[in-house]
């Protein structure tokens, strides 16, 4: 509907023409004027003008205007000459009557039993009152005040539905609807003298939210229900309650008032509940007065003092306290104790003086009657304050009591889970925070002996108590720190982890408050420290269920955190801590707390060197118990070795450590300002994981080393030494630090220069060594060696003089008594012997070593080894003796070979120790590795392999034997979660081995010696776990590599193994495992390069046939079979060009064997290469054709997987592409059925367009060369004789069908497409019911074997597939895909069937392969006069379908058709002569425009059919009558005059048997063609004629309709899209979508109604909704109309989506369109809605009025 006013400025300009010639605005309109002018600001028109402008619309008043009044013609209407209607004071009238009728028809329905239904309801009136919150708020309030009798709890929904509009609303309210509306909720409030909370409690709500605004009259309402002598009512206490914490400020000047009414009816209350609200209430008047009166400034009324409340508080206070408190009931008393708390403020001082000696006695003694304390302790906080606020003296009189029952609460342990018990503590400690402040003395003298008390809970409540008073009451506290300190005592000696905490805690505390700059501050720091060192893995306390980090609270982490505030942010703490802090680096106790000590002084450092050089130089004279200088250096030094225990003390120990460097020796500032950071850095480097340890501690050695060349003073020196032996104790717990001890105290002495000190620490040490640990005897060792760098005579000398003192044989027990040792250990002792002196040959100079090894070293070491009883030598079984030995003797062949003059070096004992070695790796589990026993002793035989004299060749083999055997067979490599020590044993053992046998190699650099090294490997590189194969390849690898690296070729000589080598390797290239394929192919690559080194090829040549195998490595690393297998193929192709021609069948003849191999990836890489070596060298092998035919046809039989069937038919491809017809004939001969082999034999053929074409050729020759079956008679008389089908042709068929079912045969295929066609379809139509031949008849009855086709031998069966196939390899899938939905092969199969399911493959090939047909009609026309009647038969169907389609007539095939046709008119099969009459007939829907041009012909077929047979239901009659029916309307008329009566005759006795099936074409019409499951019509002239008419109905549909027609049938759809099965509506807006002119409605349309998708009604109804509103405004009214139709459905989901859809329809609409809607009509129809009898519908309903406010 147009607008009245078309355009804003044309209307602007009108307005003020009228105004300017009237002197009046129009009423109800509003023009532009300054900012803030109201809207009715204007004055009225004149009577003269009111009936004018009230009845004229904007142009006609303009015209009126322009000319006389009298030249109109006004009737006295209330309209103007253009029947434009100006009503604005009607359409405030409409619009207040449609809120109204808005908001009664939601509040009639508020009275809903659903409750899902009455939330909806009141969302909806809440949605009004959000758009007019006056008109919603006066219908409330009218509502409720009508239907005075609606129960509670639905008045109390309607007040809450206020509540939430007053409180965002309130503001906009005038003051007569205010006062309405708190009239209104004080009657509910207090309609009923009972408490019916639900309801009072809304009421009430409503008067706060309206209080916020309008406060006076609240307040004024409220105290009217006041009445003197008469208990109020509980609901108007409970909101002057609410209202004096709402607001304050207005609320506390009317105390005065409230409390007078209210304090002389205090006395009659007798129910608890009222009492209780008595309380609240005065509980909450304090309150507000003490905010009004702390915010004064603020305040309306800043003269109110709190004088003006006293009296009435007191004489509340005293009602309260006297007798409710007394109350048995609880809740009261707890109510009371509240409200005393804020009320004890405002009393009059004398009064709270004179109250207190009964009013804290009274309160305390309810903490022994409720179990939850928070209101009491919260309440007696605020007594207290107000006691001491007024500076009470009998305060003192009740601290006891006080003070016990206060620490009585502080002692509950309290529960995270438990909000209350948390905050009852935060009140009693502020309870004692307000006593410390008036009697500290008191205090301290009840807690502090408390502290010495062994309860957990008294200890651990009363360090919190203390720790809060030093807080919170430092001043006071502070003349008693002393005795504070002192009452410290026991608490530190506590043991449980909760008081440490507290204690921490504590001390904590008195740090920032300089308690510890007292006497016996030392000791609170102290314990600091020891918490510190706490292990974090023995904390004894499990954390609490709501920790989030129980490590954060942990005693050792609070600690940690304190010590480091307390040294970082406390500067008074400076003095105190430095240099005390440094006497806890040493002691063994303190080791875990060294970090945070390390970290701490390190800032103390700092700032004491900020402070000056004076103060930061340690006095260590006065400071006796400080530790030296040497001895914080070795203590530094030391733990830096293990730098990320402890939470990385390593870097903290070094910073340290540079920092002090002043203190330790003056001349190291510069050297380790530059070299401390370059540690630190190497450890930011790293992690524990990824430190290299043994190259860490080297660094520290060197540092350590650098550091004694500077300072240069052997005094020094020796100092530090003499401290590094005293502190080797110290480490007994930690033997990783204790053995870099012993290597700091070797540096050392190495760097001393007296020989005699050297001499007495090494006999000490010799001593006192702890030889039964492990990491002892390897430090002690490393010690001797370390010092034999500089002092070799005198180290050998001491330890030859220790074996022959007697504590070699004797320990020194307790006095310092000699005892003799046990034989384990002098066992033990032996070991660190014999270690020591490995170590020092390993360590002292090369020159020294060779004169002492065989006379001093090895000697020492073979005797304290072997032991001799009674002249015979017993070896030990001590796994540690032998590990030393082991390692020593491996140390002394190192030391020889890394000799200048080893060449020279004659080794006598080489073969005995060879011998020992090979005895240890015997001697090892061959599946286990637990020692590093086998390692060290190969690494052991690999020196001295490398030493003169030569190994003989058994000595040889038993080595490389005995090694591999030891080595091959353990387990895979550990994974790191096993541990990673056992990793890297395992792989130090493999690096061991790789050494031994290339020094083996090494001393026989031949191909003979390769040969050897490479037999050893092989039974290990075929073994069938992977581990041990992958190990072989990689050392052949490893061994070919360094061959190649090192051969020196003299002479041209052939490399005869290379054959059989390559054969060996190169399968495993498709190894299961990665690292095996990787070695694989740098074994290959090294032996082609052996191969060129041999035919004289220079070492740096490098081959480009032969590089490309590294590039090729990258895809063997991929997973993917497909790149593995082709890498291996160019691995082959490789091999094929490198490979000398004598050794091709050595390596054809290995590559078979390896196809047996168990491995079955190394298998099909062996196929593969087979393959490609045939592939490049097949030209040759003519001869050996059959005879590989036949190995690979034994090779399928033999293999057990299916990974050899795919390389063996390459294999017969690649020799088919040379000998094609040997091939064919070969497989021709295989018996049928052809088992699974033969047919992927076959199929194999096809795989390249040439040869299959090829193949195709010989199969159709070898099919029609022979008849299609032969009859034979039945022995029973009078039976039709069987026909069976002949074995070459069949064998054809079958062979066709395997070359055709591969993909790659498809060009050959289409080359030949009409030959395979014709011949297969004359195969199938010949052999329908053809039998088998009976031997074949039995095997199938028997049971096709496993290893046989699973496809169907029967001839017809068998001939079908194949033509299926052959299609679908031509690219007709769709025929294929169209006769598979229309059963078509099934038909095909089948006498009934089969003319069908020809007439089927002839419309699918017209459809889908019309390309195809010249060809293939082409080669049927000589078919025609087959001998076989099947063929004709079959023939004629095909050709009378074509003429069904177009196809026809746009390949010009219609004549030769038409003329195929009428030459089979005549023929003797029925059959054919009806399947001629049904083509014929065809041409009226496959050309209709020829049937003019035909028409006599045709209807001269037609009519001579229906005269075919006497039978009028003869087939081929029914057919011609079939076919008329079709022709008639197409042919001219003239053409029918001849033949009518006829015809009609011959066509009446088929009216009575045509019948029709039922069906519902609903749906299926509704959406047109397309439509889902169309139903079938039993006759074709019934189907004509029903389509006819659809087809006329949809015409003039089309024709005679317009656009918004479509919105009759589109509105159900949208209803109904979520009810019916099937969705048929839901398609029909899919189709109707791109009709409708909107594109964002169609794409909404194929979005939310997608097929199969489920459907989000209300979402897809929002978008449809949007888009409609968008884009067609003006259909707004038509829409909510057609709406109004469904909310009277029969289904309830309908019923349901039609109030949805009409609430989008709004939510999306504009004002503007308001005059498009009935209101009133709709609002009537919701409000039936709201009455129905589905919950569903009515909360739809409930929501639709809600949005109905828009247009209101």
């Amino acid at each position: 509907m147009p607008s009245v006013f078309s355009d804003d400025r044309e209307q602007e300009g009108d307005l003020s023409l009228v105004t300017r010639m009237t002197g009046h605005s129009v009423p109800g309109i509003a023009l532009a004027g300054p900012p803030g002018a109201s809207p009715h600001s204007a004055k009225p028109p004149a009577e003269g003008h009111s009936q004018l402008l009230q009845a004229t619309c904007i142009p006609c008043l303009r015209a009126s205007l322009l000319h006389p009044p009298s030249q109109q013609l006004w009737d006295g209407r209330r309209s103007c000459p253009c029947s434009h209607w100006v009503k604005e004071a009607e359409t405030t009238d409409m619009t207040e009557s449609s809120m109204k009728k808005l908001a009664s028809t939601l509040l009639d329905a508020i009275t809903d039993k659903d409750p899902l239904v009455q939330e909806q309801v009141c969302s909806a009136l809440c949605s009004l009152g959000e758009a007019r919150p006056v008109e919603t708020l006066r219908a409330c309030e009218e509502y409720l005040r009508q239907h005075d009798k609606l129960a509670h709890p639905y008045r109390a929904a309607v007040l809450r539905a206020m509540e939430r509009v007053l409180s965002s609303r309130a503001s906009e309210l005038d003051k007569d609807t205010a006062s309405t509306i708190i009239l209104l909720a004080s009657s509910e409030m207090t309609k009923t003298k009972d408490l019916v909370w639900d309801w009072q409690q809304a009421a009430s709500g409503v008067l706060v939210a309206v209080g916020r605004q309008f406060i006076s009259k609240v307040m004024e309402e409220l105290l009217r229900r006041l009445h003197p002598g008469t208990l109020p009512h509980c609901a108007v206490l409970h909101t002057l309650a609410s209202l004096s914490v709402a607001n304050a400020f207005g609320v506390v000047p009317f105390l005065p008032s409230v409390l007078s009414s209210l304090l002389p009816v205090l006395g009659v209350a007798k129910q608890d509940t009222v009492r209780v609200a008595f309380c609240s209430a005065l509980q909450r008047f304090s309150e507000g007065a003490l905010e009004y009166l702390a915010n004064l400034d603020r305040a309306p009324d800043p003269t109110v003092r709190k004088d003006a409340f006293a009296t009435d508080i007191f004489s509340a206070y005293d009602v309260l306290f006297h007798q409710w408190l007394q109350s048995r009931e609880a809740k009261l008393r707890l109510a009371v104790v509240e409200a005393l708390g804020p009320m004890s403020h405002l009393l009059p001082s004398e009064r709270l003086e004179e109250q207190l000696p009964k009013l804290l006695p009274g309160i305390l003694a309810l903490y022994k009657k409720h179990a939850e304390t928070f209101y009491l302790s919260k309440s007696l906080g605020q007594i207290l304050e107000a006691a001491v606020s007024v500076g009470s003296r009998t305060l003192e009189t009740q601290l006891d009591a006080l003070l016990a029952a206060l620490h009585s609460q502080i002692c509950v342990p309290v529960e995270s889970s438990s909000p209350l018990v948390m905050s009852n503590q935060k009140e009693v400690l502020r309870c004692f925070t307000v006593l410390a402040c008036s009697s500290p003395d008191r205090l301290l003298a009840f807690l502090l002996p408390r502290l010495d008390t062994s309860n957990e809970r008294t200890r651990v409540g009363t360090l919190q108590v203390v720790r809060h008073v030093i807080n919170s009451a430092a001043a006071q506290m502070e003349d008693k720190k002393p005795f504070i300190l002192s009452s410290m005592r026991l608490p530190l000696l506590d043991t449980n982890s909760k008081v440490k905490r507290a204690v921490v805690q504590v001390i904590s505390a008195m740090a920032h408050h300089g308690y510890l700059e007292q006497p016996g501050g030392e000791a609170m720091i102290e314990y600091i420290v020891q918490q510190c060192a706490l292990p974090p893995e023995q904390e004894p306390e499990k954390p609490g269920p709501g920790s989030k980090d129980p490590k954060a609270d942990s005693v050792r982490a609070i600690s940690v955190r304190t010590l480091y505030l307390v040294s970082t942010t406390v500067d008074r703490m400076s003095h105190v801590l430095w240099p005390y802090l440094l006497q806890f680096l040493t002691p063994v106790r303190f080791t875990g707390a060294l970090t945070p000590l390390c970290r701490s002084l390190v800032h103390l450092a700092q700032k004491r060197q900020e402070a000056g050089a004076d103060a930061f130089l340690i006095q260590y004279d006065a400071h006796a118990s400080l530790p030296s200088p040497y001895a914080v250096t070795g203590r530094l030094l030391v733990v830096s070795s293990s730098p990320y225990l402890g939470d990385g003390r390593g870097a903290a120990a070094l910073r340290l450590l540079s920092v002090l460097h002043p203190n330790i020796h003056p001349l190291l500032g510069q050297h380790w300002e530059t070299t401390v950071p370059l540690l630190l850095g190497y450890l930011d480097e790293h992690t524990e994981e990824t430190l290299p340890q043994e190259e860490w501690e080297e660094k520290l050695l060197m540092f350590l080393r650098d550091t004694l060349a500077i300072i240069s003073d052997n005094a020094w020196i020796c100092q530090l030494s003499l401290e590094l032996c005293r502190q080797l104790p110290c480490y007994d717990e930690a033997p990783q630090e204790k053995n870099f001890l012993y290597k700091c105290i070797g540096t050392t002495l190495g760097a001393a220069s007296s020989k005699e000190v050297v001499r007495k620490h090494l006999q000490e040490l010799l001593e006192t060594a702890r030889y039964q640990e492990e990491a002892e005897r390897e430090g002690l060792a490393c010690c001797f060696g370390i010092c034999a760098i500089s002092h070799l005579e005198d180290t050998l000398a001491q330890l030859e003089d220790f074996v022959r003192s007697e504590v070699f044989r004797k320990s020194i027990g307790i006095l310092n008594i000699f005892k003799d040792r046990s034989e384990n250990e002098v066992e033990k002792v032996k070991s660190a012997l014999i270690l020591c002196y490995g170590h020092v040959a390993a360590r002292a100079p090369r020159e020294l070593v060779l004169a002492k090894v065989e006379s001093d070293i090895l000697r020492n070491i073979c005797q304290h080894f072997s032991t001799k009883v009674l002249g015979i030598k017993v070896e030990t079984k001590d796994p540690a003796l032998k590990l030393c030995l082991v390692q020593s003797v491996c140390m002394v062949s190192r030391a020889i070979c890394s000799s200048t003059q080893a060449g020279s070096f004659h080794f006598t004992r080489k073969a005995e120790l060879v011998a020992q070695m090979m005895e240890f790796i015997r001697a090892e589990p061959p599946d286990s590795l637990r020692t590093p026993i086998r390692k060290k002793a190969m690494l052991t035989c690999t020196y001295l392999v490398s030493v003169e004299p030569a190994l003989d060749e058994q000595a040889r083999a038993d080595v490389i034997h005995g090694c591999l055997h030891s080595i091959m067979a353990l387990l895979p490599e550990p994974k790191e979660e096993d541990g990673g020590c056992q990793k890297s044993l395992y792989l130090e053992t493999l690096h061991a081995l790789e050494d031994l046998l290339t020094s083996l190699l090494q001393r026989n650099m031949t191909p003979q010696g390769l040969q050897i090294m490479i037999e050893h490997l092989s039974p290990w590189i075929k073994s069938p776990r992977g581990h041990e194969r992958a190990r072989a390849l990689g050392l052949s690898a490893l061994l070919l590599r360094y061959f190649l690296e090192h051969l020196r070729v003299s002479a041209l000589v052939p490399f005869h193994n290379l054959g059989l080598l390559i054969g060996l390797f190169s399968p495993r290239c498709a190894d299961l495992w990665p690292a095996t394929r990787q070695e694989a192919v740098d074994c290959v690559y090294s032996l082609l390069y052996l191969q060129l080194g041999y035919e004289g090829f220079s070492r740096d040549y490098r081959d480009d046939v032969a590089e490309r195998l590294l590039s090729l490595k990258d895809g063997l690393v991929h997973p993917d079979p497909a790149i593995l297998f082709h890498t291996c193929h160019s691995v082959g192709q490789i091999i094929a060009k490198r490979l000398p021609p004598d050794q091709l069948i050595s390596l054809l003849l290995t590559m078979f064997e390896a196809l047996g191999d168990p491995e079955k990836n190394c298998s099909r890489a062996a196929t593969v290469m087979i393959n490609c070596l045939l592939q490049e060298r097949g030209g040759v092998l003519q001869e050996k054709v059959p005879e590989i035919v036949s190995v690979l046809r034994s090779k399928l039989q033999e293999a057990q997987g299916e990974h050899v069937l795919p390389a063996a038919q390459h294999s017969v491809y690649l020799l088919a592409t040379q000998h094609c017809a040997a091939v064919v004939s070969s497989l021709l001969g295989s018996p049928l059925p052809l088992d699974s082999h033969t047919c992927m034999l076959w199929r194999a053929l096809a795989v390249e367009p040439r040869l299959a074409a090829q193949v195709l050729g010989l199969l159709l020759e070898k099919m029609s060369r022979d008849v299609p079956f032969k009859e034979s008679r039945a022995f029973l008389l009078g039976r039709t004789p069987d026909r069976v089908a002949t074995l070459l042709p069949l064998s054809a068929t079958c062979a066709l069908f395997e070359v055709m079912s591969t993909p790659a045969a498809g060009p050959a295929v289409l080359e030949l497409y009409p030959q395979l066609f014709v011949v297969l379809l004359l195969r199938v139509s010949c052999t329908v019911g053809v039998q088998l031949p009976r031997n074949l008849q039995a095997q199938e009855r028997r049971g096709a074997s496993p290893a046989l086709a699973t496809r169907n031998l029967e001839p017809c069966s068998s001939a079908v597939d194949t033509l299926r196939s052959m299609l679908l390899r031509s690219g007709s899938e769709d025929v294929v895909q169209r006769m598979d939905l229309e059963g078509g092969w099934e038909l095909l199969r089948t006498s009934a069937g089969h003319e069908e399911g020809a007439t089927r493959l002839a419309r699918a090939m017209a459809e889908h392969a019309g390309p195809r047909l010249p060809l293939v009609l082409k080669t049927l026309a000589c078919t025609h006069s087959s001998a076989y009647e099947n063929q004709r038969v079959t023939t004629t169907a095909f050709l009378a379908e074509l003429l069904n389609s177009n196809v026809a007539n746009d390949l010009m095939l219609l004549d030769s058709l038409l003329e195929s046709l009428a030459a089979r008119q005549k023929d003797t099969c029925a059959s054919v002569r009806r399947l001629v009459l049904r083509g014929l007939a065809n041409l009226a829907s496959g050309c209709p425009d020829k049937v003019r041009t035909h028409g006599p012909q045709l209807l001269t077929a037609m009519i001579g059919g229906l005269d075919d047979g006497d039978n009028p239901h003869s087939p081929v009659a029914l057919e011609a009558m079939l076919g008329l029916a079709r022709l008639v309307h197409l042919v001219e008329s003239w053409d029918l005059r001849s033949g009518l009566l006829h015809v009609a005759i011959r066509i009446r006795p088929f009216f009575d048997s045509v019948t029709v099936e039922s069906a519902d074409l609903q749906g299926c019409c509704f959406a047109g063609p397309g439509s889902p499951h169309p139903r079938r019509w039993s006759s074709g002239r019934h189907l004509s004629a029903s389509l006819g008419t659809l087809t006329r109905s949809a015409t003039e549909t089309v024709r005679t309709s317009s656009w918004t027609r479509w919105w009759a049938g589109w509105r159900p759809c949208c209803c109904t899209c979520r009810t019916l099965r099937p969705p048929w509506p839901a398609f029909a807006l899919r189709m109707c979508g791109p009709n409708l002119a909107c594109e964002e409605l169609s794409a909404a349309f194929q979005k939310h109604l997608q097929e199969g998708r489920a459907l989000h009604f209300g979402e897809f109804l929002n978008t449809t909704c949007k888009h409609l509103m968008h884009h067609f405004p003006d259909l707004l009214g038509r829409l909510l109309t057609t709406c109004l139709f469904y909310f009277k459905s029969s289904w309830e989901n309908v019923r349901a989506a039609a109030p949805l859809f009409t609430g989008f329809l709004v939510l999306h609409s504009e004002p503007r369109q308001q005059p498009q809607v009935d209101l009133d009509q709709l609002i009537a129809a919701l409000q039936i809605l709201l009455k129905d009898p589905a919950p569903e519908v009515r909360t739809r309903a409930a929501e639709a009025l809600g949005r109905l406010v828009k247009l209101a």
